[in-house]
């Protein structure tokens, strides 16, 4: 697998990803098709694209089980029985979700971006999934700047010039802009898989369904 700054798209599949970076399911489907591709062999050129759960949300954001209560109606029992069945199915993909009495939903329009502004360096990936540790592993708070910094030094990055980034919001406006193409074109919830600039899968479909369309698709690749 690969970032989408190659040259040598025309023998790699194209696989385009909308999603959030405090979307539980948005790392599982990611670590089922990242499962899948090792499966296949198949090459592929990823890129990330930024969707907001909770554009509205507050600076402090919100406990999250009480944020899941009042957006969805979601009991105790019912957050209970989701945390530990995302932790089981984390950590048979070897991911790990650390979810606390403590955890919270944060907004995330700094984090993607930080996000935005990697993607010509070449870090857009690592930064994804620096961040997705950050937030379900260690319970960071992915809104606050000095934890972004932190996150984007840990794979490589300048952290001067990603605070700079946050701060003069210079990737504001396109961040915005790249969002409203993506809704406008249908995507309301994440993940959102494209592949081939063709085929829309949502949701995490499981690395069996995740093998049988990377097969499907193989055909169409040169080379």
């Amino acid at each position: 697998m690969s970032d989408a700054n190659t040259d040598e798209t025309n023998d790699y599949l194209e696989i385009d990803i909308v999603s959030d970076v405090v979307c539980p399911w948005c790392v599982i489907g990611f670590k089922q098709l990242e499962k899948a591709l090792h499966q296949t062999g198949i090459p592929a050129v990823l890129k990330w694209h930024p969707f907001e759960l909770n554009p509205q949300m507050g600076e402090d954001g919100e406990n999250l089980r009480e944020h899941l209560a009042g957006k969805y109606g979601t009991t105790p029992e019912q957050s209970v029985k989701a945390r530990e069945n995302l932790t089981a199915l984390g950590a048979d993909l070897g991911f790990t979700f650390n979810y606390s009495e403590d955890s919270r939903m944060v907004n995330t329009f700094r984090a993607h971006q930080l996000l935005h502004w990697a993607v010509p360096l070449g870090k857009e990936h690592p930064l994804k999934m620096a961040l997705f540790e950050a937030y379900f592993g260690r319970g960071e708070n992915v809104n606050d700047p000095d934890v972004l910094v932190s996150v984007a030094e840990s794979v490589g990055l300048d952290p001067v010039e990603a605070r700079a980034v946050l701060e003069d919001g210079r990737f504001a406006d396109k961040v915005r802009e790249e969002q409203a193409f993506w809704t406008s074109n249908g995507i309301q919830g994440v993940p959102a898989i494209i592949f081939d600039r063709r085929h829309l899968i949502t949701g995490a479909q499981g690395v069996d369904n995740y093998v049988a369309i990377l097969r499907q698709l193989e055909g169409g690749l040169a080379g």
